[in-house]
């Protein structure tokens, strides 16, 4: 106790030296862990989540990061889901992650679980954010699964290396999840349950929320069914969620085209506003292309992604976008 009031101002705040250390000490572990710090200004930092109100300033990473670079959807859902719920999950996130879509989720028990599990299964990766730092693992169970997700996508924190999962920091990494995604698939949630935190994120956010319907006797979807009522897409498939981002049912994702060439390929618009809006060589925030274009910030963004894919844009520093 003496030792950490004599580490403090008497101002009852953290003396330089002592965040010093404290930083020192974090970036070695994070060395030791195989665990990269990726700031807000990295290129390499998602634009998506650059694009919300309040990203993180550093993601801790441990895995591989070009699991960022592709369309995500995030699948959230009940702890203690039910048989039918997990089942749906893994279903769901195996046949997205076979079109090349990334599964993002939580790595909590029940359907956070099933939807890595389901991703793996599909051969594609899938990405864990954590409320904890990037190697401690919760539940302690998800030790063998966090290695696995790890090993092909990424397992992720705004926390630093060996931060405790404490209850306060859940309900922050969840606009994290659907911060990086395109939508957010709920399975199972009832009245209470933390899935709608992500889901009220999603609708900040400028994000597609959809549910999948559940069982009206047993009670434990009703939060699922209040997103439902309230205008969620229904979800039955992963037809549907590709549907709903105007994906291609084959994967692909469509050009925004006015013909096809000799060889019958589709082509950009010339006179795309979001293409217009954008200079080669000179990178702008999304409220500078929103201003331009005169497309909200909630549609623009998926705009981007697809313009992404097809290589006429590319994503630099700090949530900016640049012409290819």
């Amino acid at each position: 106790m003496l030792a950490e009031f004599a580490a403090r101002r008497t101002d009852g705040r953290p003396n330089r030296t002592t965040v010093g250390d404290r930083a020192a000490a974090a970036i070695r572990r994070a060395a030791d862990g195989g665990i990269r710090a990726l700031t807000w200004s990295d290129p390499a930092y998602p634009a998506a989540l650059a694009a919300i109100a309040d990203p993180p300033f550093v993601l801790w990473l441990r895995g591989v990061i070009a699991a960022l670079e592709r369309p995500a959807v995030a699948m959230v859902g009940s702890r203690a889901a039910s048989p039918y719920a997990l089942a749906v999950a893994e279903r769901l996130a195996a046949d997205l992650a076979a079109r090349g879509i990334v599964v993002v989720s939580g790595l909590a028990r029940g359907v956070d679980s099933a939807a890595h599990r389901g991703a793996l299964a599909g051969g594609g990766p899938t990405i864990a954010v954590l409320g904890s730092g990037a190697d401690v693992i919760y539940p302690p169970e998800h030790a063998s699964l966090a290695r696995e997700v790890a090993a092909t996508g990424l397992v992720i924190s705004e926390l630093v290396p060996g931060t405790p999962p404490l209850r306060r920091f859940f309900p922050l990494r969840n606009r994290i999840i659907s911060g990086l995604s395109r939508a957010v698939v709920v399975i199972e949630a009832g009245d209470q349950s933390g899935s709608l935190i992500t889901a009220r994120s999603a609708l900040d956010q400028g994000r597609d929320v959809l549910a999948v319907p559940g069982n009206v006797l047993s009670g434990r979807n009703r939060g699922a069914h209040a997103l439902l009522r309230d205008g969620a897409k229904i979800v039955e498939n992963a037809d549907d969620i590709l549907e709903e981002l105007g994906i291609p049912l084959t994967g692909a994702v469509p050009l925004f085209s006015n013909g096809s060439d000799q060889k019958g390929a589709t082509t950009p618009f010339p006179d795309d506003p979001v293409l217009s809006s954008l200079t080669p060589g000179e990178p702008v925030d999304l409220d500078w292309i929103s201003q331009r274009s005169g497309i909200p910030p909630a549609r623009l963004l998926p705009r981007l992604f697809e313009l992404e894919l097809q290589g006429l844009v590319a994503r630099s520093g700090g949530g900016r976008f640049v012409r290819s």
